[in-house]
């Protein structure tokens, strides 16, 4: 397993997961969030061919619609 943090708590992803994978793991739709990793602003498109190295620190954003 691979140490990541996620919004300032630790977590545990397979090896070779990317930034897409733990979205999907999270149950999380990437249309709906943002993502920081390590201090910088992943462009959606990127989701999918960002790999996560030990000790990534991300930051996501859940999009809530309401009025």
């Amino acid at each position: 397993m691979t140490a990541v943090e996620v919004n300032g708590e630790p977590r545990e992803v397979p090896p070779g997961s990317t930034v897409a994978d733990l979205l999907a793991a999270a149950g999380r739709d990437p249309r709906t969030v943002a993502v920081e990793h390590n201090g910088r602003i992943l462009p959606r498109a990127s989701y999918a061919t960002t790999p996560l190295a030990p000790g990534d620190h991300l930051e996501i954003v859940h999009f809530v619609q309401g009025g």
